[in-house]
């Protein structure tokens, strides 16, 4: 009994040891879906060749179906870094207990969220009472929480104000129904807004900017908090070594919509679980 219970102990051991050393062999890198698969993988290969170099290491990225994936991934030791919104990261955060964010872009300091409408009478969400409505995912920070927020601190409860309100999924998607007339109007992510605008995915003949919210926290790069400080040390010196001024550097950063990277904490994102507490996103 005693050499099979040493010998499972072993097993075990040895198990256990294969786990953390593939950890450390390979950086498994997410991101929330916060626009469609092929996009995220695009934005992301630039900058995972460059942490593969900075890191002596491979990474990999691993997609994920929706929010709440990438939270589960990070507090199963899945999924060792990962690109959040503010109330994923809330999410993570307090589920996990040791999630560390650790840098930010530097508009992510004073983020905004776009309402847009191709109805040209509409001129503010007064405007939009009894009419179609979409938020982006339901966990989204940028398209669906801090919207919703500033909405009920105006005395607007969506569910009520509009006839009906949808949940598309992602920014980008929301754009096209707003521009495809399945919806009245809808809320999202000031930078993919931006990003589309400058791309020409968007006819601005007819979809418009009618409002946009006050400022607000949002998306970081987290890693599990159970990660090798010396190696969550060497990430975040390479998201802050990142320097426009390079070329190659400016690629990544651009692909990331970031003029550059900076530190961040868990205290700066304090605001959004009041807020999503306040929405009854949170219990």
């Amino acid at each position: 009994m005693l050499k099979r219970t040493l010998a499972l102990a072993a097993g075990f051991a040895l198990s256990l040891s294969s786990v953390f050393s593939q950890a450390a062999d390979v950086l498994n890198v997410s991101a929330i879906p916060d626009e469609a698969p092929t996009e995220l993988l695009r934005k992301f290969k630039p900058l995972g060749a460059y942490l593969e170099k900075e890191l002596d290491m491979p990474v990999k990225f691993v997609p994920v179906a929706d929010y709440a994936a990438v939270v589960e991934a990070l507090a199963a030791d899945r999924v060792d870094l990962a690109w959040l919104g503010g109330f994923t990261f809330v999410q993570t955060r307090l589920k996990t207990g040791n999630a560390i964010p650790l840098v930010q872009r530097e508009q992510d300091e004073k983020f905004t969220s776009k309402f847009i409408s191709a109805d040209a009478n509409v001129k503010s969400l007064q405007d939009l009472k009894g009419k179609t409505f979409a938020f982006g995912s339901v966990s989204s920070t940028s398209g669906s929480l801090m919207p919703r927020y500033f909405m009920l601190k105006d005395g607007i409860k969506p569910e009520a104000f509009f006839s009906r309100v949808a949940y598309s999924g992602a920014h980008d998607a929301t754009v096209a129904w707003v521009q495809s007339g399945k919806v009245d109007a809808g809320v999202l992510n000031a930078s993919v807004w931006d990003k589309l605008v400058a791309a020409g995915k968007v006819d601005t003949d007819k979809v418009k900017v009618f409002a946009t919210t006050p400022t607000y926290y949002d998306y970081n790069w987290t890693v599990r908090g159970s990660l090798d400080p010396e190696l969550t040390a060497k990430i975040k010196k390479a998201f802050l070594a990142l320097d426009p001024a390079k070329p190659e550097h400016k690629e990544i950063l651009d692909l990331q919509a970031a003029s550059r990277f900076i530190e961040t904490k868990p205290e700066n994102y304090q605001g959004i679980e009041e807020a999503a507490r306040a929405a009854g996103l949170l219990k």
